[in-house]
């Protein structure tokens, strides 16, 4: 199967600014003879970036996956409905911005021209309140889009905007990496907006729907990591807020299509095996036991969720290092989040966008109609009459009871779209879990990189501290690259060209500003629990 090479002088986006960060030169692949070989473990977005990169460069591959399908947060199963329709259920809507380069890039090894994925027209919020924001109309290039969204939104109103304290407001306007979380880790995201005054109704239409995506409460969410994400999504890229998602079920559009390429570079991909443990050898390999059977390997790649990595590295006393373990040990789990996903047998009015963030409507985060854009809802939709609504809640109570906050959803489902209240759930299905990372007030220096003490021993994922202004999931491709090409350094073989976002302020004037703002205030405080 050939292997796409990387297009070098293409931009992956609009924006002309998006920064690239070239491989070391090396050869193309690994001595054929003998190839080293490489257990990833782990079938999300970060291992699966890993194993691509590795695969197609010659390196023998062992993917290891405890679920029966690939995917990890965005896999998706099969669950028949009552009228016996054969459907995907999975873990609920997500959005591919068109600044995941890394990602995108990754999925163009099985879709060239991204035809998978459809835009979708805007990215409205709504509060209970009636006010509404929307980033159809909003300029895409800073400054504009920041000026843009001020002058079109409903909730900065010229008092609004006469009470803030723009001195607070700078390091919005210059973020780079580490720098943002050596001044910003030690605050919490609901203390950087109060400092800086921002409108109340802005807050919540706006930016607590923004903080909320990390599944965290802005009271406990790190500082740092909401300002990195306006940043990225909004004042450091001109490639704006709206963004794409699969025209079809996720295993359908990404993950088998993927799974294939992989066997054809000679990946041996296992699904519904789970790693017990590894063990570093003498000669430096791991033996790697799953289910009983255990066999060797030159290197590894970690790429799983926090309480994965915990399990395994808990199992495992002798890999890396104390401090490396302790650190792990150490992670966090966000707070649980329930995504529900139900068949009704009418359908919501045609004017419902595809996708609406909300704000005020007790826990729910967010509506999706989702045969708006996926196909096998769309065929569902069409053959009953109905629709398919799925309902986030994010940031749930650790003791919240599942079935009343069903219930809560499906009321507050009612007040968003009030045609609702006549329509019968025909079908339902439910997910809750608490398996997303917690990026904590203070915590930035105690997560793991993506190299560790051992040189043959990588870790990838969105937990993952990279150094580079990525999140989410794009933060999870461009770990699981960086992870491969940190071992094909070490064979002499060139690795994946990286891009992200610009890695400074857009605009020489504000990043000047931003710059008089920092010599006016002192760092904050490094917090104890930090490691040097």
């Amino acid at each position: 199967m050939r292997t796409p090479q990387p297009q070098e002088a293409r931009c992956p986006g609009r924006d002309r600014r998006a920064r690239k960060l070239t491989p070391r030169p090396g050869a193309p692949r690994v001595d054929s003879e003998w190839p080293p070989t490489t257990a990833v473990v782990g079938g999300g977005i970060a291992g699966l970036a890993a194993a691509t990169v590795l695969a197609e460069r010659g390196v023998r591959v062992t993917l290891y996956e405890r679920e029966p399908a690939l995917g990890g947060r965005l896999a998706g199963w099969p669950v028949h409905l009552r009228d016996g329709t054969t459907v995907t259920m999975s873990r609920g809507f997500h959005a591919f911005f068109r600044q995941y380069y890394n990602l995108r890039e990754l999925l163009r090894r099985t879709d060239p021209g991204l035809e998978r994925l459809t835009g979708l027209a805007d990215y409205p919020l709504r509060h209970s309140g009636g006010l509404r924001d929307s980033f159809r109309r909003v300029p895409r290039t800073p400054p504009w889009s920041a000026l843009g969204f001020v002058a079109l939104s409903p909730t900065f109103g010229i008092r609004d905007l006469a009470r803030m304290n723009p001195v607070a407001a700078l390091p919005l306007l210059d973020v780079r990496v580490p720098d943002v979380y050596e001044r910003l880790d030690a605050v919490s995201a609901r203390d950087f907006l109060e400092s800086v005054r921002f409108p109340e109704a802005a807050y919540h239409l706006a930016f607590e729907v923004f903080s909320r995506s990390f599944f965290a409460d802005p009271r406990e969410l790190s500082a740092a990591e909401m300002v990195l994400m306006f940043h990225i999504y909004f004042l450091g890229s001109a490639e704006g807020l709206l963004f794409d998602v699969p025209n079809e079920p996720f295993p359908d559009a990404l993950w088998e299509p993927l799974a294939g390429y992989l066997r054809g570079h000679g990946a041996d991909v296992r699904t519904s095996t789970a790693v017990e443990n590894i063990e570093p050898t003498a000669d430096g390999c791991f033996d790697v036991t799953t289910g009983g059977e255990e066999r060797r390997h030159d290197t590894v790649v970690l790429a799983m969720d926090t309480a994965g990595l915990q399990s395994v590295v808990s199992r495992s006393p002798r890999l890396a290092d104390a401090p490396w373990r302790d650190r792990v040990a150490r992670l966090r789990n966000a707070p649980p989040f329930l995504v529900s996903r139900l068949w009704l047998d009418r359908p919501v009015a045609r004017d419902r966008p595809g996708f609406l963030g909300t704000s005020g409507y007790g826990t729910l985060d967010n509506v999706s109609v989702l045969e708006r854009w996926e196909g096998e809802a769309h065929r569902w939709a069409a053959r009953t009459g109905g629709s398919v609504v799925e309902l986030h809640a994010y940031a749930q109570s650790e003791d919240a009871a599942r079935e009343v906050e069903q219930k809560r959803l499906l009321a507050q489902l009612h007040a968003v779209y009030p045609e609702t209240r006549a329509a019968t759930v025909v079908d339902e299905q439910h997910e809750w879990r608490a398996d997303c990372p917690l990026f904590p007030v203070g915590a930035y220096m105690d997560r793991p990189t993506v190299r560790t003490s051992d040189p043959g021993l990588m870790v990838a994922g969105d937990l993952v501290r990279t150094e580079l202004p990525v999140a989410l999931m794009e933060r999870a491709a461009t770990s699981g690259f960086m992870a491969a090409n940190a071992l094909l350094d070490r064979w002499g073989v060139a690795g994946q060209t990286l891009w992200t976002v610009p890695d400074r302020g857009i605009n020489a004037a504000l990043r000047g500003l931003a710059r008089w703002g920092r010599n006016r205030q002192t760092p904050a405080p490094r917090p104890s629990n930090q490691v040097p």
